[in-house]
């Protein structure tokens, strides 16, 4: 067994020696002295974190019932005072700035982890300050990481997968994250410092840059987001503190953000408002000229908004502008006046050629299963009876980011049930009309029970108003698809990036397809 031991500002780790299967007290103090190169005779006493004195007597028990670290200092000296000053901070956590580990020190703990490998490490009061009040060092988390996953089982398989593969499956990721919280814990708690949990996040994506998700601000907010208290890291923590804790937790709650029902700022010109905005209204109600429909529906954009976030008018909707239900191209209009031509045109730019070859390829990977060959399959030349190939890619993303059990009360789906919530059965769904799945003619969007006509008869163009529609009439994601939807919003349009919720699930298959 490892503890960690500091003596006037300095860290190391120190192997405990064990007599009869009791951690023995004396030969550990021999071994404290050894380490720190204390002169011979020195009386040398313990203390542990919080300043409580160590006898020999309760050492053995302590060790077994607690993760631990200790103080060391010479009787009736100043070490006291130093060690005390350095090693803790006014909470009393433990802390870590700058490893001394080389590249030979790191090889060595390799070859030799089943020997007494020491890792340094210095620090000051200043210098543990900034640790708390800025992003750690990328070096010390780095080697923070290499060491724990060299010192556990399992963890040279993650890193022989990552340089072979330049990524890690689901179950290696799984892996890394339950080793290197079960490191965390032994050396901080059941409730490490939130710079620790920081620390071992930018440690995850430093040593494997290819899982850094280059849309977030630090690119490690999968595995650790200090600012909603979420990720694989978190998610890992609060299932063993869930397990282990007598006491009840409280469970924390998700507010998304930045999603369709998000009210925003447009610059629309020419807006109609009093009576003039009634008449419009009332002249599109009689008119099906498809140019003065969609001329006076821009000049009544704002009011349409106004009305959808209104409890008592938004499910009018469709009869304040029944022209929806026979104009095609006034959800396009609407969400191209929300956030412009750019974000408009990239799902129908980038699918195709970007992400339906790298989703195909990701998920030739998982594990076998009826559904899943039945939209791999829809790619080959030869299918007659799956769905067309561009819409079994879209439903292919559902394995990547499967449906998830809302509560006690709402069992998990599957992936091919979440399937029948994109093209029929909830709202909004995409009605695909044709002889069977591999040729479909026509497209509608099925919203309050009312078909609205899509523009382009290609599935692409089909889906790219189903998602548009979310946000033209304020309805939230089906919660079923939240984190499809999520993915189709922030990384492919690109909409609400720095604030909008996103699972790690979300991120972390971005940071995949990115890297492919």
């Amino acid at each position: 067994m490892l503890v960690q031991v500091g003596f006037r500002g300095v860290q190391k780790w120190v192997r405990v020696p064990t007599n009869d299967d009791c951690y023995d007290y004396r030969r550990f103090i021999e071994e404290v002295s050894a380490k720190f190169n204390l002169p011979n005779g020195a009386d040398v006493e313990l203390q542990d974190s919080l300043g409580v004195d160590v006898d020999d007597d309760i050492f053995d028990e302590l060790l077994r019932s607690a993760t631990v670290s200790f103080k060391a200092f010479i009787k009736n000296s100043a070490d006291r005072e130093v060690s005390e000053a350095s090693f803790c901070s006014d909470e009393g956590a433990s802390f870590s700035v700058e490893s001394t580990m080389s590249s030979s020190s790191i090889e060595s703990v390799s070859s030799t982890r089943s020997s007494a490998s020491t890792v340094i490490i210095e620090s000051t009061k200043a210098q543990k300050r900034q640790l708390v009040e800025e992003p750690p060092d990328s070096k010390v988390a780095k080697d923070l990481v290499y060491v724990a996953l060299l010192q556990k089982p399992g963890g040279e398989e993650v890193i022989k997968e990552y340089n072979k593969t330049n990524g890690l499956s689901d179950h290696s990721r799984r892996k890394l994250v339950n080793i290197l919280v079960a490191d965390m814990i032994e050396s901080h708690g059941r409730i490490p410092p939130v710079n620790v949990r920081i620390t071992y996040a930018l440690g995850i994506v430093t040593l494997f840059p290819n899982l850094k998700d280059k849309a977030s601000p630090t690119g490690y907010e999968h595995y650790y987001d200090p600012q909603s208290g979420q990720g694989y890291l978190a998610y890992r923590l609060k299932t063993v503190q869930r397990n282990t804790a007598s006491d009840s937790k409280k469970r924390f709650k998700s507010v998304h953000q930045g999603g369709p029902k998000t009210l925003r700022e447009t610059s629309s010109s020419e807006q109609l408002s009093g009576n003039e905005c009634n008449e419009a209204m009332s002249m599109m109600k009689h008119t099906t000229d498809q140019v003065a429909v969609k001329e006076k529906m821009k000049a009544t954009f704002k009011h349409r908004q106004q009305l959808l976030r209104d409890p008592d008018q938004s499910a009018l909707i469709l009869d304040h502008f029944p022209r929806f239900l026979d104009t095609p191209g006034l959800i396009d209009q609407d969400f191209t006046m929300l956030f412009g031509e750019n974000v408009s045109g990239k799902f129908i730019a980038k699918w195709p050629t970007f992400y339906k070859p790298r989703i195909i390829t990701i998920c030739k990977g998982l594990r076998p299963g009826l559904h899943l060959d039945d939209l791999l399959s829809a790619q080959e030349a030869s299918n007659d009876y799956g769905w067309d190939s561009d819409l079994a890619a879209i439903l292919l993303l559902l394995h990547l980011l499967p449906p998830t059990a809302k509560g006690k009360m709402h069992g998990k789906i599957s992936a091919a049930n979440a399937a029948d919530h994109v093209v029929k059965f909830m709202k909004p769904f995409l009605l695909c009309v044709g002889e069977k799945k591999s040729k479909i003619q026509k497209y509608y969007i099925i919203l309050d029970q009312k078909a609205l006509p899509c523009v382009a008869q290609t599935v692409v163009a089909a889906f790219d108003e189903l998602f548009k529609a979310h946000f033209v009439f304020a309805v939230a994601y089906d919660e079923a698809l939240f984190n499809f939807y999520t993915f189709i919003q922030t990384t492919v349009y690109g909409i609400d990036v720095a604030t909008a919720k996103e699972s790690p699930r979300v991120k972390e298959i971005r940071v995949r397809i990115d890297n492919i």
